[in-house]
């Protein structure tokens, strides 16, 4: 890995993209409009990017709308997209320092954790989902008499795509390729925190044969070119990740307009139970502290709330302060780093109003505390962790997303799986136990999409991702998230 001289050399050259991207070209806002794209780590400005609003999507959309009716995408055989994208995913790879680069600058992110993590995770999504478009079979459905009945899945036609800013690339991916590899035109809107490395992702596209149209970035805030995406009618579908408030409003906007599918991947507050049975003490505390100082806690399947047995609580709770410390706030050009910026001002202080909150209503502060910001040195904050902690209390019940760790204890199996289903969320949930039977047991009895044992945010682009409740419906990643972007067409052949 580079030093972090060299990544910093890099960053002072990186060519920063800031104009929306559409039909195979780079373009201002019609309005002319621009937004500051702040570097957290100095908060000095990266680029003035272009901020587009309904007229521009209204552009974006006709020319998504264009090239799916013209067939050079849609119509296309599956092998030629499948090896469209499959170059597209080499040009990722072949300049994934200067993505890496990118969302480091952009939000904060270590860049250690960009090249181990959300570059390599981007470019296999991108080479799995591609190799998968012609593996996806028809039906004939069994049928009596001189009938045949045929069943396939169609593409939909424009699919809006609105990401967030914590994991640019990676969450851009998971939406923007099963949707391409069904055959449809795509929109993405990603968040204007971070919306540097899709617009170069854009371009590479282009440059992989991907015909002008079929793929457009739109850099603009939600309450312009988002709604205006929500809202038109010629977005057939709307795929989207972010809080559950926004998603809501976003389900209205359905409502409004053309009765667009939306498919939501909203927030969370994950619960992580320490059984007493684990033999590892140590491991498991650093997986807890992993769960949720991990992109300094701007995560949505952090596991903020942390339950362990009583009979293990002061073992358990050296440990885990013993892991927390080592997650130190630097720089994340620095491949040492563990631990960057938070994304901005605005996202300190809500950290600051939750620590703050979680002091009044009785828990108690062992670790770290709110942030003391000085203007010009960055977003940084410490990992923060309380005990005491109970599910009526704020900090427990919202998502801050942020390192801030609320501990409790349970005594019973049942209490473990009550606290834990006591949540309007039901993103992830993490277990730590060695008893297979319970493992069992318990994960099935959680109300969450995901459930890891004895680990933590695993898996790869073969498993489904998504939540229940309050969380989301329909799954990013496997042959699953197909099923979000065409429809099934049913075909009755009288012989």
């Amino acid at each position: 890995m580079k030093t972090y001289d060299q990544w910093q050399q890099l960053a002072d050259t990186v060519t920063i993209p800031n104009n929306a991207y559409i039909n195979g070209q780079f373009v201002p806002a019609l309005s002319g409009e621009t937004f500051d794209c702040v570097n957290p780590t100095t908060e000095q400005c990266l680029a003035k990017v272009a901020s587009t609003d309904a007229a521009d999507v209204d552009v974006a959309v006709s020319a998504a709308k264009k090239a799916f009716k013209s067939g050079v995408w849609s119509q296309m055989a599956p092998r030629d997209r499948k090896n469209i994208m499959l170059k597209w995913a080499d040009l990722v790879s072949q300049h994934q320092d200067e993505f890496a680069v990118l969302d480091t600058l952009d939000m904060g992110k270590s860049i250690s954790e960009m090249l181990t993590i959300d570059v390599p995770d981007s470019i296999d999504c991108m080479r799995w989902t591609a190799e998968g478009i012609d593996k996806l079979y028809g039906e004939i459905a069994p049928t009596g008499g001189p009938n045949l009945a045929l069943i396939s899945h169609e593409p939909i036609g424009v699919v809006a795509a609105i990401t967030p800013w914590n994991y640019p690339l990676m969450m851009a991916s998971w939406k923007i390729m099963p949707a391409l590899a069904a055959g449809n035109s795509v929109i993405l809107k990603p968040s204007e925190k971070s919306p540097l490395s899709v617009l170069r992702l854009a371009e590479l596209a282009t440059q992989a044969g991907m015909p002008d149209g079929v793929f457009n970035v739109l850099p603009g805030f939600g309450h312009t070119a988002g709604k205006a995406l929500a809202l038109h009618n010629d977005v057939q579908v709307l795929a989207f990740t972010g809080s559950t408030r926004v998603a809501g409003m976003l389900m209205q906007y359905s409502g409004q307009s053309n009765l667009k599918r939306v498919w939501i991947e909203a927030g969370g507050k994950s619960p992580c139970l320490v059984f007493d049975d684990y033999e590892d003490i140590e491991k498991a505390a650093q997986g807890a502290a992993a769960a949720i100082f991990t992109n300094q806690g701007e995560v949505c399947i952090a596991c903020s709330r942390l339950y362990v047995q009583s009979s293990i609580k002061d073992v358990f709770m050296e440990a885990l302060l013993k892991a927390a410390k080592k997650y130190v706030p630097g720089n994340p050009l620095d491949p040492n780093t563990n631990m960057g910026p938070l994304v901005d001002k605005n996202q300190m202080d809500t950290m600051s109003r939750f620590v703050n909150s979680a002091k009044q209503e009785g828990a108690r502060l062992v670790l770290g505390g709110a942030p003391s910001y000085q203007a010009g040195q960055g977003f940084f904050v410490e990992p923060t962790i309380f005990v005491d902690a109970e599910n009526r209390m704020e900090f427990v019940r919202e998502e801050i997303f942020g390192p801030v760790l609320a501990v409790s204890t349970f005594d019973t199996e049942e209490q473990a799986i009550a606290l834990a289903n006591d949540s309007q969320y039901g993103l992830g949930a993490a277990i730590w136990t060695s008893n297979l039977s319970r493992a069992h047991r318990v994960s099935r009895r959680l109300e969450s999409g995901m459930v890891w044992v004895n680990t933590w945010g695993d898996g790869d682009t073969t498993v489904p991702f998504g939540g229940v409740k309050a969380s989301g419906n329909g799954r990013d990643k496997s042959l699953h998230a197909m099923e979000k972007y065409t429809e099934l067409k049913n075909v009755w052949i009288r012989l």
